[in-house]
């Protein structure tokens, strides 16, 4: 089966009632866990974005205590894992600074990481990168949330 294209889906969305829109709804939840946890953000989490965040950031404080610290190979792929859901979180926000916030709160996080991430060349470029990544959004942001954004950044390199 062919997918239908936005315009296609919006107007057939635009033909139906209230009623079918939250059945439709409903089976969309169902089909996935990602759209159950994207409708649960815009339903319940949408209206209060630093609440949002600072749940988030619990999240990833907790599976960074759980990582499996045998080897740096083992530290690598939870990392990766924990990265791979941070940003699925922030494309259900599609707002540049939570992304910045939850990116920085990882990278400190990473810093911070006992082993240390100097000691492995991959994990030392997923912080790299993403460093990168929040310096490149970080021009697009008001100048004064710039101004505290890259003095974090710089304290986490400090680290």
């Amino acid at each position: 089966m062919k997918a239908a294209g936005v315009k296609a889906i919006k107007e057939e969305l635009n033909s139906r009632s209230r009623e079918e829109l939250s059945d439709l709804c409903l089976k969309l939840s169902k089909f996935k866990k990602e759209n159950k946890e994207l409708l649960t953000y815009l339903l319940f989490e949408a209206d209060n974005e630093n609440l949002f965040i600072i749940s988030i950031q619990e999240e990833i404080d907790l599976e960074f205590e759980n990582i499996n610290r045998k080897s740096y190979y083992f530290i690598k792929k939870s990392i990766r894992k924990i990265l791979r859901n941070t940003k699925k979180n922030i494309r259900y926000s599609k707002k540049k600074q939570t992304e910045v916030e939850l990116l920085l709160h990882f990278c400190k996080k990473l810093k911070k990481f006992d082993p240390s991430i100097s000691n492995s060349i991959p994990l030392t470029r997923i912080f790299d990168r993403e460093i990168l990544k929040v310096e490149k959004i970080l021009n697009t942001l008001h100048p004064d949330l710039k101004y505290d954004y890259e003095t974090e950044i710089e304290s986490i390199l400090e680290l």
